[in-house]
């Protein structure tokens, strides 16, 4: 889900009774009325997509989809923007742009100054795809500073555009170790990257989701037993908060978005959606009452943030259907 020109978009797909999906995205003006978009697929997997991923640039709309197929069911990975007359279109991509044998993982989207940033991984290690038009990206890969080196393997998960470029977070796992460390990267022009150094703790840290809060970059991710926050403060990135419990199942930090000024999160601790808020760039952090009991997590189920103007939407995917709430929180 995100802002676009004013708009709310949520984008995903619609099951048949089969289980077979149909890529679909809504729009409103308000969070309340939705309208779908007219989405023209162009190839097998494009008509069987889930989008998962949007970005918004000048009230222009991208996306990405997914969908498992071949021999052996890997992730096969569409880009999709907004035409001139409104429709969602899937863009025509050689196969190995996302796939082929060094494919690994496309994650997150975002879109800013210097255009369009997707971040994943490669067997190289972290990878980002750049565009100046979302009908035409190009793979960064084996990127020195970026990729896997002699000091361990890379992986990126979010990215942030900012004035003089793009901020990408993710981790890496350490020549020689089991546990994954936090790492953060910057880039003028998104080919050319040079590391930026964040602190860890012992066990596994890594940044899952930034945001740009009063000028500074904030991220977070898991961090030992707890959801860990890390700021940028213009000389370097330093720890400065942490909040929840993270038990058995695996840690996720579902969303992150910025509402006048207060930081919100979703996290995930493998069981249940917690939702989140920090009024100090993520020193300290409440939780907040969620709109529903229980905000259930694992596989088919989702929660995600978005902010825009005054307002904030939360939408929750339990499985079976989807439901959105808005701001004013707690009261939902």
């Amino acid at each position: 889900m995100t802002g676009c020109g004013g708009r709310w978009i949520l984008a995903g797909a619609e099951l048949s009774a089969d289980g077979t999906a149909r890529p679909m995205a809504w729009h409103s003006p308000d969070g309340r009325a939705w309208e779908p978009f007219v989405v023209r697929p162009d190839s097998h997997y494009g008509r069987r997509a889930v989008l998962y991923a949007t970005a918004c640039r000048d009230g222009v709309l991208a996306a990405l989809g997914t969908q498992a197929g071949g021999a052996h069911g890997n992730p096969r990975v569409t880009a999709w923007r907004q035409a001139e007359d409104g429709a969602l279109v899937e863009v025509p991509a050689p196969f190995e742009l996302f796939g082929g044998p060094d494919a690994a993982h496309v994650g997150r989207m975002t879109a800013g100054p210097a255009g369009w940033l997707i971040v994943g991984s490669r067997v190289s290690g972290a990878a980002v795809w750049r565009a100046g038009d979302p009908a035409r990206f190009e793979l960064v890969a084996a990127a020195p500073g970026l990729a896997s080196d002699a000091e361990g393997r890379t992986w990126a998960f979010d990215a942030v555009a900012g004035p003089d470029g793009w901020l990408v977070v993710g981790g890496v796992g350490r020549t020689g170790r089991i546990e994954r460390d936090p790492l953060a990267w910057v880039s003028r022009d998104g080919l050319s990257w040079q590391r930026r150094a964040v602190p860890g703790a012992p066990g596994y840290d890594e940044l899952q989701r930034v945001v740009l809060i009063n000028g500074h970059a904030v991220a977070v991710g898991p961090s030992g037993s707890t959801f860990g926050v890390w700021r940028d403060e213009g000389r370097g990135w330093v720890a400065v908060g942490h909040f929840g419990r993270i038990g058995g199942g695996a840690a996720i930090v579902a969303d992150l978005a910025v509402l006048d000024g207060e930081l919100w999160a979703a996290v995930s601790d493998g069981r249940h959606h917690r939702v989140w808020v920090s009024a100090d760039e993520g020193g300290s952090w409440r939780e907040v009452p969620a709109p529903v009991p229980e905000l259930p997590a694992g596989g088919g189920r989702a929660v995600a943030l978005a902010a825009q103007g005054h307002r904030l939407l939360i939408v929750v995917d339990d499985g079976s259907g989807v439901r959105l709430w808005g701001t004013p929180a707690p009261s939902w």
